[in-house]
Parts: structure tokens; sequence; C-alpha cells
């Protein structure tokens, strides 16, 4: 965003703004809210999604209208930029609808981060450039200013490091460095106290020391950050976005930034209060990773132990034969694209009488929600799929659990191994089963790292894979009984 249309921004808000203006910006408010309400549940979240873009497009139009009407003496270096402005907003559109198509489903979550990022980045770079005009205003209107290039700095390094993870492109191991706690002890002091320093003595040169200094900070906060930990950091990541965003609508004066920044910092915050709760993962587990953290290495040698191995027929014969079947689907199941052959398999063995029903972790996926939606590209009716706290009373009543594709949510470790990086995390009741049966590319660890122990179970039978074609050859072998 340039200076000129910052400064259009904030005279767009004003209160000499027509009746009009601050009438479609209330209109734009209400879709926000109405966008968020949407997208609380699976079945109106597209109608959420589309009320949020539609409102920040009027968002966007008004602006420009209400410029060129009222900007008034600077209209001809609006008409000058005009051709810049209309080209960045077409890159943008271009970039923005390149990934939504082409991006998969499997990759939402790193696409969530770095969307995410690039909304931290634009906060605070738009209150750098906002920076020599708010240095001679009121210390509140500086004091915003400073705490959006902070935060949003914060957000947008921190973001793109955990897309990295997600993306495997670093381990999603926690990275602990030499000294790592006195580093970032130190990294926070200094970023506060450039901040202070900052307010009381706005110059260009402090400035430029904050936001290195904060990008530092979020890669610092992120890299002690394990794969079991990620989904928060989404969503914490998320909430400090959103307040970067309001504070600068703070600084530019403009209300509907102020509203939509407010919603997504609150709703951020408590989604990541409520996935810390239902991951039994203290929040400061991931806001002092670095002073928590440990690093983590292979332990054991899987080569080395033996475990139960399974064909397709005697997977089709577990599960024929069953009374009751719970299918466990976690990420790899996605990576696989196999939702459709899972959703098959299921409906044979309904039409045999068996019951049938998937347990579903909050964090199953990469985020809350995603592997709901996967699920429902194949068309799983709804009704099928139950939350952890509903379906694990129900584990020790089911004759077979059909792992497809997770780990670290069904390892016993989160629950009986308290040197474990994900103890404490609640977990889905598969040890519980009869039987269970794990599909699996290979021994390699879950995300977090580290071996699950039920895998070398006696009554743990492992079919190595793809999960597509393992599935498709189960669906086979029980319509072939």
């Amino acid at each position: 965003m340039t200076p000129l249309i910052a400064h259009l921004s904030t005279h767009a808000a004003t209160p000499q703004a027509p009746a009009w203006v601050r009438l479609t910006e209330l209109g734009a408010a209400v879709l926000f809210i109405l966008a968020l309400k949407g997208l609380s549940s699976p079945k109106s979240a597209r109608r959420g999604n589309l009320l949020g873009a539609l409102g920040a497009g009027v968002a966007t139009v008004v602006i420009f209208f209400y410029g060129t009407e009222y900007y008034g003496a600077g209209l001809t270096n609006l008409k000058g930029n005009l051709p810049f402005i209309v080209g960045a907003i077409a890159i943008g559109s271009l970039i923005g609808w390149i990934a939504a198509k082409r991006v998969q489903m499997t990759q939402m979550p790193q696409m969530v981060a770095l969307f995410n990022g690039v909304g931290g980045g634009a906060a605070a770079v738009v209150s750098v450039v906002e920076f020599t005009s708010t240095a001679g205003e009121s210390k509140s209107a500086l004091a915003a200013t400073v705490f959006t290039v902070l935060v949003g700095a914060v957000s947008f390094s921190g973001s793109i490091l955990t897309f990295m993870k997600l993306q495997e492109l670093m381990t999603s191991r926690p990275v602990v460095l030499p000294l790592g706690r006195c580093i970032t002890s130190l990294a926070g002091i200094g970023t506060i106290a450039t901040a202070v320093l900052l307010v009381a003595n706005p110059t260009n040169s402090l400035l430029y020391v904050l936001l290195g200094m904060s990008l530092l900070m979020g890669l610092l906060l992120v890299l002690p950050v394990g794969g079991a930990d990620v989904p928060i950091v989404i969503s914490l990541l998320n909430a400090f976005t959103g307040l970067s965003v309001a504070a600068s609508g703070y600084v530019l004066g403009n209300t509907l930034l102020i509203v939509a920044g407010t919603l997504v910092g609150a709703s951020g915050t408590l989604l990541t209060r409520m996935m810390a709760a239902a991951m039994g993962r203290p929040l400061t587990n991931t806001l002092f990773g670095a002073f928590t953290a440990k690093a983590i290495t292979a332990s054991g040698s899987a080569e080395d132990r033996p475990v139960k191995s399974a064909s397709p027929d005697d997977v089709a014969i577990m599960l024929s034969y069953a009374r009751k079947v719970i299918i466990v689907p976690g990420y790899g199941l996605a990576v696989a694209q196999a939702q459709n052959t899972i959703r098959e398999l299921v409906e044979l063995l309904s039409a045999k009488g068996i019951q049938v029903d998937y347990a579903i972790h909050p964090v199953a996926g990469r985020m809350p929600g995603h592997m709901n939606v996967l699920l429902a590209e194949a068309n799983v009716p709804y009704d099928q799929l139950k939350e952890m706290d509903e379906i694990n009373p129900e584990f020790a009543e089911a004759d077979v659990a059909l792992v497809v594709g997770a780990n670290d949510v069904v390892n016993p470790a989160a629950r009986d191994d308290k040197t474990a990086p994900i103890y404490g995390m609640p977990i889905l009741n598969v040890d519980q089963a009869g039987q269970v049966v794990f599909l699996k590319r290979s021994m390699r660890p879950g995300f977090a790292g580290i071996e699950n122990e039920l895998l070398f179970d006696p009554k743990t039978s492992l079919l190595f894979g793809d999960a597509k074609e393992s599935l498709t050859k189960v669906v086979s072998a029980v319509k072939a009984l």
C-alpha cells in the first residue's frame, strides 16, 4: 500500500465522510461478522467465505469512489498512481486465484499460514510507510504504529517458518539453538526496549532496527515449536495478524480495518485457547517454546523390532467379521487421495450390517476441521463423523480400529510417557480396540518425530504401501468374501 492509499483510507474514515460512505462501511463490517459466523460450520463455510470476500471487495471499491470524489488537491497524484495501484491489485488477485486453483486441500494449512503471514507483513509495511506522517502526531498514534510494525513483522516471519515446517521444507521437529534461551530472552528484551525508545524518540534508524528484531523474534518463537504444536501456532499467529491489522486501522483511521482486525484477533485468540485445551497443551509451550522445548532425536531402531504384517486379504477378513469398526483417518489418507476409497469400503461394510464410524481428532490433518473438509470432498455423511470426546468411549467396544495415515493422534505416549514431546495431548483411544490395523508407507515416525509403541503391540497389524492402493485391494478382497 502506497502512502497515497494510506492517506485515502484515513480520509475515507474521518467524520466528514458522507453518509453513504459510512453506511457502506457499516454494511461491509456486517458482512465480515456474518462471514465469521458462517465459517463456524462446515455446512455454511462456503457461504461465509463468499460473504467475507464480498465485504472486502466493497471496502476496497468504496475507497476508490470516495477518494476520487473527495480527495481534492491530491486527485492529480491519485490519477498518476492509479495504474500502479490497479496493477498491484491485478497481480495480487492473479496470484491468489492461481493459488486457490492449484493448491490441494491437503496443502490448505500451508496456504493459510502463508496468507496469514502476508497479512501481518502488509500491516507492518503500511505502518513503516505511515511512520513519517505519524511521528509528529500524538504518542498514541505513534505507539499504535510501532505496535503494528512489531506484531506484524513477528507474524510475517513466524508464519513463513510455519509454512516451511508444514511444507516439509525444513524439519517439523523442535529446533533448539545453542544458548537458545539466552538468545530469545535478549532478543525479546531488545525488541521491547527498541519499541519504547522509538515511541520516545522516533527515528528511521530505530524503526528499521525494530523491524529487523521483530522479524528475528518471529523466527525464534516458531523454531522450537514441534509438529504437535504447529496447529496452535497457526491460530496464534492468525491472532497476531488480526491485532496488527486492527492497530493499523487505528493508525490509518480506517474503521473497517479496526473491525476486521479485531474480529480476526478475537477469533484467533479464542481458537488458540480452545486448541491448546483440546490438545492438553499449555499455551506457554507455544508462546515460550524456546524455554520449554527439547531437541528430539529418533529413538530406537524400528527396523530391528518385530511388527506383525498383514495382507489385504487378512484385513478384509478382520473387517468383514467384525461387529463394530472405527475408522481413524489421518493426514496420510488425504495425501494418498484415498477419501473416496475409504468411503467405498465403509459403504461395503455397512451393507454387511457392520457398524462403522469415523473417529476425528481435533487436529486430524494439519489444523482444526481440516479432516472434516477432506472427507466432505468424498461425500462422507456428516453423521458418520464423530469427534474425539464422543468416539473415545466406543473404542473399547470396537472389534477393529482401522488407522489410515494417522500416527501422533493415536500414540499412547501422549498418555503414558511423560518424557514424550506430545505428553498431555488428548488422543484417540485406538489401543483399547480389540484389533488395530495400521495402513502405513513405512515405519517413519509421525509429524511430531517420535515412534508409536502401539505399532509393536501384539494386537496390531500393519499393511504397508500406498494408502489408496492398499484400500483398493482391501475393497476388492471384501467384495470377494
